[in-house]
């Protein structure tokens, strides 16, 4: 497809062609733009963001391809082609749906509330021996990750499997003309996205819409609505279940009997939990209507993997960074996972990569794809793995360092892991090559406690958050108290990415340290200290001014420098700021202060999370109105005004102003009692059993004996205490943690490293996962439980205790 072809794909105008070119590379984020030639940029208009805005950086870059939906003053572009559509985003679709019409292979086609990706992935695993498959890259399932997936099909392909997303009505006929399925799956319903629908029905007919035009849809007739559905709609069709009319009838559990076409066998499957055993059934379904014989099917599916669908960032060896993602290995995944590297600010960047398997392009250009791939994202360093790749390695160029091993084995026994040091690596890898060692081998050492962090969910509240505010409101994000237990550096790093404003800091000290770490985002530091100026200043930090005596000394100290401040104004919390009897004496001084810049005047609300304290939240904002009113009078100037923090963006929309403090709320704690259910919370505390035991009616369980046995027990020791952060208040049966989804309480004292839980009637083993919080037993349960709030539970998380990211598309 070339340049010049899209304005009637498109329906759209050329406002400039400087030199007709083929289309190759879609790009949508500038910030992962792959600059060449054969990339076009779609400038997308959002309510939080306009991609207009990117287009001169993205030309001064090399980019030379424009599809807009606003006129820009192209002169300013001379080599540049520019399109104006209706809508980017329409233009995107309409150009996929071009590409697919060239393509007669068959196509699968899923959607369902829950398991989408699951299947996909398992499909791809079942179906890859057999042939080359496209497939959407993670879970870019939505009106734009699905056009990119689609986009990716090429002339080698001998089947495609894509999934598709709907949040409201009218999305899914779009993407079926994207897709084009021959053969559909439909997963499940559940509760997601009900918010943009009327009722459960009307969400069915939306999904059902992406086979239209499918041979035959494939589901599960215990779903009573989606079978009713189906039969009222006359869509043709092959359902399986255990109930009901089902083509396929099953019987059984962990070992299925299948009754299909006259024929009886039985099928086993490795993972026995209700989810894994729909999502398997949903694949041998579309394995029996391919024509696969029964004995080729188990075979396969007793060799199903889990599905890591995130990537994982860990700490390393030698102050490194880990991006683990050694589940699969395709080139579209690992453009997603350069992304990911490229946007951590650690400058030495390396790559861990094995053989890309059944791409359906030779070995050579293989190899090809991926160095042009390593060089537009800046790799310093490239480890390639596999016999293909250690064929190939002259394509990589003799530069001394890059390295290549035919094996994992050869890897470990011959790399020297002392020359891997300050870096970031991402290590990934196709299964079958058991990258999981060379992680555990790069992999920092710790004890069984982890806190994960889901850094996909972060920014999902991020936008959350963005959608209540008012255009043109900024938003600082407080990365305070080590980011509320969460990890500085990644949050902020992730955080600087997604263009987030400003960011709030407690002390100099934790600004200081992610100036080292390559932020570079304005940082305000609420509790600065006279002793901590010199290290605001070098390192361009922030402070807060919350008394006239601070104002003064910090005066002194700059003698003419220059530098930045933020006024904090006391208006009702009665804990730091300059009061209303300051305010003669203060603006005086700083009339006379020109090397000192009042960057925002901001005040705290004392209750913005309950709706009784609305009237003195009032109060506040109207003292705050008056000071800052006064100051940008009598100092001809407007600073930035903020007030509200988490729970002032959810409940007081009038308050907003120029910026916005975002903290609890961007980790997924609703701070207030009106029940935002949007929110996702983002930490999972777990650590491990470590011993099991059996004790008898009478003995006695921990220090000080408070723990006593009434009758005989099963306990189990479990690696945390109170110098991880779980609190001694947890003692005694106040606490309750999670053991294979059962809860189990504290018996005795927590102790310093260690927990003693009562897990009589619990099918539990040495070894095994023990949530402290997390999806299924909420932070806020955990806090209510001994009388305290999520914040504190967070940020007493000891630093000690191991934090893990993990990520998908962000």
């Amino acid at each position: 497809m070339f340049f010049s072809e899209i304005e009637k794909i498109a329906k759209g105008k050329v406002l400039q062609l400087h030199r007709d070119a083929s289309i190759q590379n879609l790009v949508v984020d500038s910030r992962k733009a792959i600059v060449g030639e054969g990339s076009v940029f779609f400038a997308i208009s959002g309510p939080r963001n306009d991609g207009h805005q990117y287009v001169s950086d993205l030309y001064h870059t090399g980019i030379r391809q424009f599809i807009v939906q606003k006129i820009i003053d192209y002169k300013n572009f001379p080599e540049a082609n520019i399109l104006l559509v209706d809508s980017s985003i329409d233009a995107l679709q309409s150009m996929a749906c071009a590409h697919r019409s060239h393509f007669s292979v068959p196509v699968i086609g899923i959607t369902g509330s829950n398991g989408k990706t699951i299947v996909k992935e398992w499909l791809y695993q079942l179906l890859s021996p057999d042939s080359t498959i496209v497939k959407n890259p993670g879970s870019y399932n939505s009106q734009i990750g699905v056009p990119l997936s689609v986009w990716a099909m090429q002339s080698f392909h001998q089947l495609g499997i894509f999934e598709a997303g709907v949040s409201i009505p009218g999305e899914m006929e779009k993407l079926e003309k994207i897709i084009m399925p021959t053969i559909g799956v439909f997963t499940n319903i559940g509760t997601a996205h009900d918010e943009g629908f009327e009722n459960i029905q009307q969400k069915i007919n939306e999904k059902l819409k992406l086979f239209t035009n499918a041979k035959v849809l494939i589901y599960c007739s215990d779903h009573f609505e989606i079978d009713r559905a189906v039969r009222q709609a006359g869509i043709p069709s092959l359902s399986w279940g255990r109930t009901g009319g089902a083509e396929i009838k099953l019987t059984g559990d962990s070992v299925v009997e299948v009754n299909y076409q006259m024929k009886s066998f039985k099928l086993s499957f490795p993972l026995a939990d209700k989810a894994s055993l729909e999502n398997s059934f949903h694949c041998v379904a579309v394995m029996l209507h391919l024509g696969y014989d029964v004995d080729v099917i188990q075979k396969r599916v007793s060799n199903l993997q889990p599905v890591s669908m995130r990537l994982e960032l860990k700490e390393g060896i030698n102050n490194c960074q880990i991006i683990d993602d050694t589940y699969n290995n395709d080139l579209a995944g690992l453009q997603i996972s350069l992304d990911f590297l490229a946007s951590q600010q650690k400058k030495k960047k390396s790559v861990i990569l094995s053989d890309v398997l059944q791409s359906g392009i030779s070995e050579a250009d293989v190899a090809k794809s991926i160095a042009s791939m390593l060089m537009k994202n800046g790799v310093t360093r490239f480890i390639g793995i596999g016999s293909t790749l250690h064929s190939q390695k002259k394509v990589f160029g003799n530069t001394s360092a890059n390295s290549f091993f035919k094996t994992v084995e050869e890897f470990i026994k011959q790399f020297d892991f002392n020359s891997i040091e300050n870096e970031i690596l991402l290590v990934k890898g196709a299964r079958v090559f058991q990258f999981e060692k060379i992680v555990q081998r790069l992999q920092r050492k710790a004890h069984g406690t982890v806190m994960q962090i889901d850094l996909s969910k972060m920014i999902h509240n991020l936008n959350f958050f963005k959608s209540k505010l008012k255009p043109g409101v900024k938003i600082m994000a407080m990365v305070k108290a080590f980011a509320y237990g969460s990890g500085s550096e990644e949050v902020a790093n992730l955080l600087q990415y997604h263009k987030v404003d400003y960011l709030g800091v407690a002390y100099a000290d934790e600004g200081v340290e992610l100036r080292r770490k390559n932020i570079s985002l304005p940082i305000m530091v609420m509790n600065a200290t006279e002793e901590s100026f010199d290290s605001l200043l070098s390192n361009k930090l922030e402070p807060a001014m919350y008394s006239l005596k601070m104002l003064k000394a910090f005066a002194v100290f700059l003698n003419s420098r220059s530098a930045s401040v933020h006024i904090e104004v006391e208006t009702g919390m009665q804990r730091l700021g300059l009061s209303e009897n300051d305010m003669d004496e203060v603006l005086e001084f700083l009339k006379h202060q020109k090397n000192i810049k009042v960057a925002s005047v901001f005040s705290h609300l004392a209750g913005s999370d309950e709706s009784i304290h609305d009237g003195f939240s009032k109060e506040q904002f109207d003292r705050y109105q008056k000071f800052y009113n006064r100051l940008s009078s009598e100092l001809n100037t407007k600073p930035l005004r903020h007030l509200l923090n988490s729970a002032g963006i959810l409940r007081l929309p009038d308050f907003q102003m120029d910026m916005v403090r975002l903290g609890i709320g961007l980790y997924g704690v609703d701070p207030t009692a009106e029940n935002f259910s949007e929110l996702q919370p983002v930490a999972t505390l777990k650590t491990v059993i470590s011993q099991i035991k059996e004790i008898r009616k009478g003995e006695t369980v921990g220090y000080g004996r408070k723990g006593k046995a009434e009758k005989e027990m099963t306990i189990a020791t479990i690696a945390i205490g109170y110098a991880d952060g779980f609190s001694r208040s947890f003692s005694r049966g106040k606490g309750l943690v999670l053991v294979n989804g059962k809860k189990a309480p504290v018996i005795g004292n927590v102790c310093m490293d260690m927990t003693m839980i009562d897990i009589t009637g619990i099918a539990a083993s040495e070894g095994d996962d023990v949530i402290i919080f997390g999806d299924d037993l909420p932070i806020h349960e955990v806090a209510e439980s001994i009388g305290t709030i999520p914040y504190e539970i967070l940020t007493n998380t000891s630093a000690r205790v191991k934090r893990v990211f993990v990520a998908e598309g962000i």
